[in-house]
C-alpha cells in the first residue's frame, strides 16, 4: 500500500545535513528550486540560496528593509527567486548572481506593509495581502509579473477586514487562488471573472485567527487551513455547487488528537503539503523544545505517523519535502537548517544549541476576532 511505503520512509528519517549562519537568525520561510536551489528567508531580512543536497550556502541577498513574509522560485524561470516584505514591496533575485541587488522590483501602495504573498502558476501574476490599514480594511494587491516597475494591475479591498496571513495560488490553475486572514475567513478567487464580487468563488469561517492554507487532493480540489491556537480545518472545494457540506474534517485544537510521550505533545502547527507522489496530506508539527511530529489528515482526521527528535533546539517555523531527494528539510528559531533523510547519518550526533538572539524577529500576535457569517 501507498501508506505503507510513505510511512515506513517517514520512520527511517534521520539527520543527513545540518546546517547554521554565522550569526543568529530565525528561519521562517522556504521554497525549492527544481533545478537544485533552497532558498531560505531570515529575521534578518536576507535571502539565503543554499544548495539543496549539501545545505552549503550559495548566495546571501539583501535590500528589504522589513520583515520577509514569503518566498517563491519563479516556475518558468527557476532561476528568479521572488521575496515579499512588510516594507511593501516585492522584490525577485537572480540566484545565479549570488550578493547582487534585486533584479525585478514591485512596489504597493505607501499604506501597504505586505504579510503574505504568492506567485501564479504560470508566472503571470504575482498577488501580496497587506496588514490591516486604518483598522478596518486589508488588501489583496496585484501585479502584472511580466512588468516589473509597473503600477498596480488591480487590488481587492472587500474580502478581508485583517491581516491577510497567506496568500496561494492553485498550483496547477493560474486563475484560482485562497486567501486566510486573521479575521478568521478563508476565501476562495476566480481572478479570470471581472470584479470582486464576481470572483469571490467561496467564504469559509474558521472560527478563529487562520494563518495558513494548502491545496491538497489528487486534483487540488480541497483547501487545508490552520489556525494560529492549532485549529484545523479541511474543505472540499469540489462541493461548492452541491448541497453537500464543505467540511471534511475539522478541530478547533489538533493538539488534543495527537498522542504523544511525555513531555513530547503536539505544542503547535508548523504547515501542511500534499505529497503527490504518495497522494497523503502531510501536517508537520512540534514541540517547544524542537521536537517534531509528521501527521497524515484526510477524512478521518489527524493520525500522528512518527516522531523526530535529536535536531532543533527550540520552535521549528518552516519546512518542505524535497520529493526527488527523498528529504524532508526544517528551518526554525535555533537557527540551524535541517536535512532529514531515511537512513540519513550525520557526520556530528546530537541536538546543537539554539542561536536564538534577543533581537530575533518575535511572532506578531492579535487578538483572535469570531465573525458570525458563514459560506
Amino acid at each position: 500500500m501507498i501508506m505503507d511505503a510513505l510511512e515506513k520512509k517517514l520512520t527511517r528519517l534521520s539527520i543527513a545535513r545540518r546546517c547554521r549562519p554565522e550569526k543568529p537568525t530565525y528561519l521562517l520561510g522556504m521554497a525549492l528550486q527544481p533545478e537544485g536551489g533552497l532558498a531560505v528567508s531570515c529575521s534578518n531580512m536576507a535571502v539565503h540560496v543554499h544548495n539543496k543536497d549539501t545545505l552549503k550556502l550559495q548566495g546571501e541577498y539583501r535590500g528589504h528593509s522589513g520583515p520577509l513574509c514569503g518566498l517563491t522560485f519563479a516556475h518558468t524561470s527557476p532561476h528568479l527567486v521572488y521575496s515579499a516584505s512588510a516594507d511593501g514591496t516585492v522584490r525577485a533575485w537572480d540566484a545565479r548572481r549570488p550578493g547582487t541587488d534585486a533584479a525585478q522590483l514591485f512596489r504597493g501602495d505607501s499604506s501597504h506593509s505586505f504579510c503574505s504573498f504568492d506567485l501564479s502558476c504560470g508566472d503571470l501574476l504575482l498577488c501580496a495581502g497587506t496588514e490591516q490599514v486604518n483598522k478596518e480594511d486589508s488588501f489583496l494587491v496585484f501585479w502584472d509579473a511580466r512588468k516589473p516597475g509597473a503600477s498596480l494591475l488591480g487590488v481587492y479591498s472587500e474580502s478581508h477586514s485583517d491581516d491577510i496571513t497567506q496568500v496561494r495560488f492553485h498550483p496547477g490553475d493560474k486563475d484560482r487562488m485562497a486567501s486566510c486572514s486573521t479575521d478568521g475567513l478563508v476565501n476562495v478567487f476566480d481572478l479570470s471573472r471581472a470584479t470582486e464580487d464576481e470572483a469571490l468563488l467561496a467564504t469559509c469561517n474558521s472560527d478563529s485567527s487562520a494563518s495558513a492554507v494548502c491545496w491538497c487532493a489528487d486534483d487540488y480540489s480541497r483547501l487545508l487551513c490552520l489556525g494560529h491556537d492549532e485549529g484545523l480545518h479541511l474543505w472540499d472545494l469540489r462541493q461548492l455547487d452541491t448541497e453537500e457540506p464543505l467540511t471534511v474534517f475539522s478541530c478547533r485544537d489538533a493538539r488534543s488528537l495527537v498522542p504523544a510521550a511525555p513531555g513530547r505533545g503536539l505544542d503547535y502547527l508548523v504547515g501542511g503539503a500534499w505529497l503527490e507522489d504518495a497522494r497523503k496530506l502531510l501536517v508537520v508539527g512540534g514541540d517547544n523544545g524542537g521536537d517534531l511530529h509528521l501527521m497524515e489528515c484526510d477524512g478521518d482526521g489527524l493520525r500522528l505517523l512518527t516522531s523526530l527528535d535529536g535536531g532543533h533546539a527550540s520552535t521549528v517555523r518552516c519546512f518542505l519535502w524535497d520529493a526527488s531527494g527523498g528529504a524532508l528539510v526544517t528551518g526554525g528559531e535555533d537557527a540551524q537548517l535541517l536535512q532529514w533523510k531515511p537512513g540519513g547519518e550525520e557526520l556530528t550526533a546530537g541536538k546543537k544549541e539554539s542561536m536564538k538572539s534577543a533581537s530575533a524577529l518575535k511572532v506578531k500576535t492579535r487578538p483572535h476576532r469570531k465573525h458570525l457569517y458563514k459560506i
